[in-house]
């Protein structure tokens, strides 16, 4: 087990600020668009995934180029913000207020 991996049950709060980078390319509405879904993931898995990104176990270099930003303490907030969204709930009410439109 990593040391990442050990630091899940991060800091949702600072996740949710964290995000905002994330949620360009993952749709907070849970949907698969040809960019995987993280919403709802379980924390100690994203923390996981987001880890070998950034130390190269995992081959995506737009991925690698964001995890490596983040610190071990960061990517446990971002996993505990991720994971405790419902995919299809909540964002899609934050769409439709937004004016936007879902599938």
């Amino acid at each position: 087990m990593t040391t990442a991996t050990a630091k899940a049950g991060g800091d949702r709060e600072l996740g949710e600020y964290l995000s905002t980078e994330c949620v360009t390319c993952h749709q907070l509405s849970g949907r698969n668009d040809g960019i995987p879904s993280i919403v709802g993931w379980p924390e100690s898995s994203l923390v996981q995934a987001l880890s070998d990104f950034r130390e190269h176990r995992r081959d995506n270099a737009v991925m690698r180029s964001i995890a490596i930003k983040f610190t071990d303490d960061e990517l446990a907030a971002l996993a505990a913000y991720f994971g405790s969204l419902a995919p299809d709930h909540e964002t899609q009410s934050v769409a439709a207020s937004d004016g936007a439109t879902t599938k």
